[in-house]
């Protein structure tokens, strides 16, 4: 089973320090991190959950080709500041995009999605023939 695909980055905050300075001394207006990610397996279903706070349920594009599952989210924000003689206006950017492998054994016509308190969580249920039969007792005839 492979959920979760990883950037082999060996040092990543340093590597970003280096390819994106802010040479102007302002501030960074373009925001792009990854979420952070639960993985969970129970008897009958995978459970993800990607933790993504100040976001509507509208901001999130989700979609599955194949086996890979796909999350993404844009949003745009613009902000006015008024102070004596001077306005400034700054725009941001946030973006972010996760793509999981989904196993075989799941069903993806009937993975439910939903977005609560900056969590946005997946029910991925598993295949009937996935799932782990009962042990039952075999009589010799």
């Amino acid at each position: 089973m492979s959920l979760v695909k990883r950037n082999n980055v060996l040092f990543p905050a340093f590597v970003n320090e280096i390819l994106k300075p802010d040479w102007l001394g302002g501030m960074e207006t373009v925001n792009q991190h990854l979420p952070a990610v639960n993985v969970k397996e129970a008897e009958g279903e995978f459970g993800l959950e990607l933790l993504v706070p100040g976001r509507k349920k509208e901001d999130f594009k989700i979609e599955i080709d194949n086996e890979l599952l796909t999350v993404s989210s844009e949003i745009a924000q613009e902000s006015n500041e008024n102070e004596e003689k001077y306005t400034r206006r700054e725009f941001s950017f946030s973006s972010f995009k996760r793509v999981f492998t989904l196993p075989e054994s799941v069903d993806a016509a009937k993975i439910k999605v939903t977005y609560e308190d900056g969590i946005l969580k997946f029910v991925l249920p598993k295949k009937e023939e996935a799932k782990p039969k009962p042990k039952r007792l075999i009589e010799i005839a």
